[in-house]
């Protein structure tokens, strides 16, 4: 069976800096193709109970961006043929200056961005700033978004859209039906590659989804093992590398 492209999610800094290195390493030898760096945020609008609780140990302790983008660089530097996006919230972007955290972001070895509560259309200059230090912002849909705006973004010229595959909270199950691919469709009709994700955490669904989208997107999955697992690293390791394996289809 061919291989899946998989975009894996880790939380910078979970449960530890030296740990969530390892989990990359993990992810990236059980097949990951990009992966999803998210730098904690207090008070997330999209994320489910895993990837809010990974957050606030991260803060907890003290962690800050700076560190964050330092995990990212780690990461780069190891994995330098890895495409590493960045996932946060505006008003850790919007802080410190767009421009200057986009700069910033593409120094550490990010190639994208990903912000879901910066419209597209009303993005504070992120799009630009992307593209001046040789990134891409990669706006999200979900299918609570009006026919009219899902269509204005489509073909607004975005080489990829995050398509979350269903309204609310990520990290429970998603059911892949033909209203899921119909709406992955109109995501993709002018032209953007569209990542699929939103509650990805077994191979069927993996093996659903993958035909119909450039690749498959998983975080939660990944974020409980991390949670059960933390003491035990090599074992940790290993759960990590198996399932990405199975949502990637290296190991079929």
């Amino acid at each position: 069976m061919a291989k899946r492209k998989l975009m894996a999610h880790l939380v910078a800094g979970y449960p530890s800096q030296e740990v969530a290195l390892e989990i990359a390493r993990s992810l990236v030898r059980g097949g990951a193709d990009i992966l999803e760096v998210q730098l904690p945020f207090s008070d997330p609008s999209a994320d489910g109970e895993a990837i809010q609780t990974a957050c606030t140990h991260v803060l907890s302790s003290g962690y800050s961006t700076a560190r964050g983008l330092e995990f990212i660089s780690s990461v780069h530097r190891e994995f330098p043929q890895i495409p590493i996006y960045l996932m946060s919230y505006a008003s850790l972007v919007y802080t410190p200056g767009v421009k200057n955290f986009c700069k910033r972001a593409s120094a550490s070895g990010v190639s994208g961005m990903i912000i879901p509560d910066l419209p597209f259309d009303f993005d504070e200059g992120l799009t630009a700033s992307c593209k001046e230090f040789g990134m891409t912002n990669i706006p999200v849909v979900a299918p609570s978004m009006s026919e009219e705006r899902l269509k204005k973004m489509a073909h607004a010229g975005f080489p990829y859209i995050y398509a979350a595959l269903r309204t609310g909270i990520t990290g429970t199950g998603t059911v892949i039906d033909q209203s899921t691919l119909d709406f992955i469709k109109k995501v993709g009709e002018g032209g953007s590659r569209v990542y699929g994700g939103f509650g990805i955490s077994n191979r069927g669904q993996a093996a659903l989804l993958s035909p119909h989208v450039e690749a498959i997107v998983a975080g939660s999955v990944f974020v409980r093992l991390i949670a059960k697992n933390a003491e035990n690293i090599t074992e940790l390791s290993a759960l990590l590398t198996a399932k990405a394996g199975e949502l990637s289809g290296a190991n079929d």
